[in-house]
């Protein structure tokens, strides 16, 4: 299937057309904060029907890739029964082209560069306020499971350490079975710092596990939050003979690829199914993305017939597969609203009604928990984007960009009548783009004092703050070199790198 049919197929088509003076505050969160309904934490929550959280990430998996977008090869049928049982978003966003970036915007609602995540593998900020750390507060009993990544330790996920000081414990995560970065199968994970190996594929591994901590909350009637980073499919490509079979006229990388995804769906399966079976997930929010757009050199396209991918700031690098199942709220239906992870936090807040305080500002996602009762219209705040030197900035139909953001050379396209981003505008809707710049510099000049610390109760950014590395040549690591040498997916990472820092 070529770029324009598989385009033609999907209704891309967006909400409305930008106006002037459509675009809301650039400043605070807009989440339906209410000081008066927070909780009061010295006696038993008065809203017993807070939902139980589940956020559910795979590890560049793109747009295209599942089977209700019609993919030529690969079968998602859990997925699918989900987007099915639930809203499923057609234009959903990753806070940024590559995964540590946007998973800091996850967890505290606000761009990748205000948190201090400039790329993959940099530490998230400890002066950040994070999701889990309002949960907490909020009674709710929270986990970890999976990929981490934002402790600042590149190369092939290792177990995180018990002290690690921007591991998963130290940002609000009561448990966590973590790994500082990818991983595959037959895993070796960090259990709040305990090393334990385990056997088949990760993502149903990673399940498993998260189902025993659902189910001792469960039993304990005790809302949580449970945060499942899949390590899929993200390479080095490794799946079971099972898994793989089914794509054997595809390249070996390719038939891997699909393999991890078709793995990944199973584990939404038992997920779905396990919920059931503890008779919670009536009340149970599980909002599925993906960390960032999908991989170059994969056949078939993982990207929908987009432009670009992971890396990249159009469509097929940011745009990726989304659904929130909420049986007891949500009803089943599909929605063209632009929405981002930066909007994970503010939603959330607004339906537990956590204080204002809870959250960071200036932050940039906002509440779309009023589309869950049916369509809102227009987004009201724009979705802003900034990566290596590079910037976007969604509103609504309309995306402004710039690859050379220091040369202030912008693109402006129209995604409702050109998804795929081949025809620029800037010159031809002059109103418009000059409106969106603007507003973008105005962004910009707030996110300039953000990465400069002004957000911060003490106004600046702490000395501390690690700089990105390999673990391979860290101190932290050093004791475990020799254990690590006798498993695959480490053995080239230290060969490399500890010759390359003896030279």
């Amino acid at each position: 299937m070529n770029r324009r049919s598989f385009l033609k197929t999907i209704s891309l088509g967006a909400v409305g057309l930008v106006g002037a003076g459509a675009v809301g505050s650039l400043g605070s969160c807009s989440v339906g904060f209410n000081s008066k309904k927070a909780l009061n934490l010295s006696k038993r929550p008065a809203n017993p029907a807070r939902p139980n959280i589940i956020l559910v990430m795979t590890d560049d998996q793109g747009w295209g890739q599942t089977g209700y977008y019609n993919h030529p090869v690969l079968k998602t049928p859990n997925l699918d029964k989900m987007a099915d049982n639930g809203l499923r978003f057609d234009r959903f966003y990753a806070g940024a082209p590559n995964c540590s970036p946007t998973r800091a915007t996850i967890l505290t609602g606000r761009s990748n560069m205000r948190a201090g995540v400039n790329n993959h593998g940099y530490p998230l900020r400890i002066q950040e306020k994070t999701l889990p750390q309002a949960l907490q507060k909020a009674g709710y009993a929270t986990g970890h499971f999976g990929k981490w990544h934002l402790d600042g330790f590149s190369g092939p996920g290792v177990p995180v350490l018990k002290d690690d000081p921007r591991g998963p414990g130290v940002f609000g995560f009561d448990e966590w079975l973590s790994v500082t970065n990818f991983f595959d199968r037959n895993p070796l994970l960090s259990r709040k710092g305990k090393f334990e190996e385990f056997k088949g594929d990760s993502s149903e591994v990673i399940v498993g596990e998260v189902l025993k901590f659902i189910k001792r909350q469960a039993a304990s009637e005790t809302p949580f939050l449970s945060v499942i980073w899949y390590g899929s499919p993200h390479s080095p490509f490794a799946a079971s003979d099972r898994d793989k079979a089914g794509f054997g006229e595809l390249d070996k990388r390719s038939q891997n690829h699909y393999g991890e995804l078709v793995a990944m769906d199973r584990s939404i399966g038992t997920l779905r199914k396990g919920l059931r079976d503890l008779g919670i997930a009536d009340n149970t929010l599980v909002w599925f993305c993906s960390d960032n757009g999908g991989l170059p050199k994969i056949k078939p396209d993982t990207v929908g017939g987009l432009r670009g991918n992971k890396n990249t700031i159009f469509e097929g690098g940011l745009r990726v597969p989304a659904i929130i199942e909420w049986p007891a709220v949500i009803k089943p239906r599909i929605t063209k609203y632009p929405t981002a992870t930066m909007d994970i936090f503010p939603t959330i807040a607004a339906i537990v009604g956590l204080d204002k305080t809870a959250m960071l500002q200036p932050c940039d996602g906002m509440s779309i928990r009023p589309l869950f009762d049916g369509d809102i219209g227009r987004r009201v705040k724009p979705i802003p984007f900034r990566h290596t030197g590079r910037a976007a900035f969604i509103d609504n139909d309309y995306k402004l960009l710039t690859q050379k953001l220091e040369k202030g050379v912008f693109e402006l396209y129209n995604l409702d009548q050109d998804a795929n981003e081949t025809k620029d505008l800037f010159a031809s809707h002059p109103k418009i783009a000059q409106r969106m710049v603007k507003q973008f510099k105005a962004w910009n000049r707030q996110v300039e004092a953000s990465i400069a610390g002004k957000d911060y109760p003490e106004g600046f950014v702490r000395k501390d703050e690690p700089k990105p590395q390999r673990w391979s040549t860290s101190e932290q690591y050093e004791p475990y070199i020799e254990q690590f040498k006798k498993r695959p997916e480490y053995a080239g990472e230290i060969k490399k790198y500890r010759q390359s820092k003896a030279l």
